[in-house]
């Protein structure tokens, strides 16, 4: 983002700034170890699973951690610190919290401070990673795609939580689940290797639990969240006005647990489900949906015919 970015996005709406300086370098190598090792794993998973290297143990702890990791990002990051979409007891909010933490797309707090801020200039300067910032020719927007999808996590600026999250600064649970990132991403990937290794009584399972369940579980699911803020902001179809450019992206649904319904998303920020059409498969409002009659989550908005009513449809 250049200074005049900087400078006309601080001056919008509240006195805090946007922007919270600039990352140390630790923080900056640690995205870029945390980014590119994962991926370096995916590309490497092709012939590692072509006869050897791969198991059945493997691809269920992978599924495992997948979904754990992933619920914690979509129910936990997104729909409950993010929204607000539902209240949670004490135990599923930090639960939710420390599962989020596992994807390894950063701690909670700065997570959430991200995407709000995202939504607050959605598409327009000061989102942090919109695809249409560089112009429309083709060219920029190829610039604009790489940028949404992985780009931007390369940026030295870093959102001010102080503005977007104090709410979540404080929650003293909340708070100290966020200091605690780095032993979250120990153990979300030590932990696949342990259970490899004691399913298989094995070091060898170890080491290919730690590969699939770990290094590619998390590139896969970098990828799926990435390409929410990529491809469903540029690509798929639009039947509600929303803020932004976001789009709905049905092949998306099953890996990204019901998130690349984006359009309703932005339609309705709040919303517990995202799928609101027959056919539209939220896994993620399944699960939002298991915990309230558990009694463990209340106050669910959930998407009401009055409510969707009083959404505009896109002409």
């Amino acid at each position: 983002m250049t200074t005049l970015t900087r400078a006309s996005a601080a001056s919008r709406g509240g006195a805090k700034p946007v922007l919270d300086g600039r990352r140390p370098p630790g923080e900056s190598a640690l995205v870029y170890i945390f980014t590119l090792v994962p991926t370096f794993a995916l590309l490497a998973a092709v012939p590692m699973a072509w006869g050897w290297a791969l198991s059945w143990t493997d691809i269920g702890l992978a599924v495992g951690f997948y979904l754990l990791s992933a619920f914690g990002v979509t129910v936990g990051f997104h729909r409950h610190f993010t929204h607000r979409a539902f209240k949670a007891n004490r135990g599923l909010r930090a639960g939710l919290a420390i599962a989020g933490s596992m994807a390894l797309q950063g701690d909670v707090i700065t997570w959430v401070a991200d995407h709000r801020r995202h939504h607050a200039f959605s598409d327009k300067e000061g989102d942090p990673h919109s695809p249409w910032l560089f112009g429309t020719t083709p060219a920029a927007l190829a610039k604009g795609f790489f940028h949404a999808h992985l780009g931007w996590l390369f940026g030295k600026d870093r959102t001010n939580a102080a503005r977007f999250t104090p709410d979540l600064l404080a929650d003293r649970d909340i708070a100290r689940v966020s200091r605690l990132f780095p032993l979250w991403t120990v153990i979300s990937l030590v932990a696949p290797a342990l259970l490899g290794g004691l399913i298989t009584m094995s070091f060898w399972g170890a080491v290919t639990a730690f590969f699939w369940a770990g290094l590619v579980r998390v590139a896969v699911l970098h990828h799926v969240t990435w390409s929410i803020n990529s491809i469903c902001h540029m690509v798929g179809e639009r039947p509600f006005a929303a803020q932004g450019k976001a789009t709905n992206f049905w092949p998306l649904a099953i890996l990204s647990l019901g998130e690349s319904w984006h359009n309703l998303h932005h339609a309705d920020p709040t919303c517990a489900r995202h799928g609101v059409r027959p056919g539209q498969i939220d896994l993620s409002a399944r699960l939002i949906q298991a915990f309230e009659k558990l009694g463990w989550a209340r106050d669910v908005r959930w998407p009401t015919p009055a409510r969707l009513a009083k959404l505009d449809v896109a002409s």
